[in-house]
């Protein structure tokens, strides 16, 4: 391999690399959903398995992290790696908790999407009308 083409992959390499670490900045991308009782994330988090990915809430910031083992082969030649291999990702919550519960209700990771389902503390009352 002569010298540009080994300067070229190098640099396309290292290209990969930096967009691969903007990415895991600013992934993954959560959309939001308020029902009366409930707060409803989804999160796309492709690539990660169930076992990968951490939650945990504390307060209204609800961390999302995630962590996927790089095997690194011998036998090929990677030329561009920009898939995330780190999430860590702190949301806050527009919400307030129920008092008394840990409020997450559910987290299920199907298919590369993870849904998480919080309870929320109902403000107000609700007046019927006739």
């Amino acid at each position: 391999m002569g010298l540009v083409e080994s300067m070229a992959k190098e640099m396309i390499k290292e290209i990969g690399n930096k967009s691969r670490e903007f990415y895991e900045f600013v992934l993954p991308p959560v959309d939001m959903y308020l029902d009366n009782d409930k707060l409803t994330l989804i999160v796309d988090m492709p690539g990660f398995t169930k076992k990968d990915i951490k939650l945990s809430l504390d307060g209204n910031i609800l961390s999302i992290n995630a962590s996927k083992e790089i095997s690194e082969e011998k036998n090929h030649n990677v030329i561009c790696n920009q898939r995330p291999n780190i999430i860590d990702k702190k949301i806050r919550l527009p919400i307030e908790l129920r008092e008394g519960e840990n409020g997450v209700s559910s987290a299920k990771y199907d298919n590369g999407v993870l849904t998480i389902i919080i309870l929320v503390k109902k403000h107000g009352k609700d007046i019927p009308i006739e």
